[in-house]
């Protein structure tokens, strides 16, 4: 059985009623795009987060970032448990959470930055969770409809943030360059030294053609500890580092 909560430095993150708990690459998704908008000037002070889950991307933000906070969640099990961990959070006046499917959520707000953990698969074998394939696999929100829901979100100087699979990488990418969208900062990450390649890319996007500049992230050394790297990404956030 997953455990019920995750206890970072700041807050809690309870996940007994998410099909999806937190994970590592999820942490090392906020840890770097909070280092990224901490680096922007200005900072952005509205930010959107598609597919919210436990809203786990949102609080890590939070703790870096000064913006308003509004994450979206189809499952409204999850959007409950969001929001109770908002509330209990030291940002719960900045944080708030909608219950709705992004593709039919009115733009009646544009967003400086957009972060998004989506379904991962496309056309996958599915599990028989039917909530967890909701969240694992784009059943209901697409690449394609995710990029239309952010195109429609996001102010047209704004970046977005998403975590996938590397394999699946190039194809996402390769539809957002179609409609504007490309590569600001690519993260490439790799499970452990004794692995070939990375398993994860985070890629930040903006509308404007640039060279990427793409960095690496090893978690585990051949000791199978952490290495330094992802120390220094995470020890903001995890309570032993």
């Amino acid at each position: 059985m997953s455990n019920q909560y995750f206890r970072f430095k700041q807050f809690t993150v309870h996940q007994d009623k998410c099909a999806m708990k937190v994970c590592t690459d999820a942490c090392i998704q906020g840890a770097f795009t909070a280092g990224y908008l901490a680096r922007q000037s200005p900072v952005p002070q509205q930010i959107l987060d598609i597919g919210t889950g436990t809203g786990l991307l949102s609080l890590l933000l939070a703790q870096q970032i000064p913006a308003f906070i509004t994450g979206v969640e189809l499952d409204s099990d999850a959007a409950g448990q969001a929001a109770e961990n908002f509330s209990a959070s030291p940002w719960a006046e900045r944080l708030q959470v909608t219950q709705s499917d992004i593709r039919y959520l009115p733009a009646t707000s544009h967003y400086d930055h957009i972060i998004s953990n989506p379904p991962f698969y496309e056309g996958s074998l599915k599990s028989n969770n039917n909530l967890r394939n909701q969240a694992m696999h784009a059943t209901t929100l697409g690449y394609t409809e995710l990029l239309e829901a952010i195109g429609s979100h996001l102010q047209p100087e704004g970046t977005f943030s998403v975590l996938l699979p590397h394999a699946a990488f190039p194809a996402f990418r390769e539809q957002a360059e179609a409609i504007g969208f490309y590569p600001e900062e690519l993260l490439e990450v790799r499970q452990s030294v004794r692995h070939a390649g990375p398993f994860r890319t985070v890629g930040i996007f903006k509308q404007a053609v640039l060279k990427p500049e793409i960095r690496e992230l090893t978690i585990y050394d051949e000791g199978n500890a952490y290495t330094p790297a992802f120390v220094e990404l995470l020890q903001p956030y995890y309570l032993y580092l």
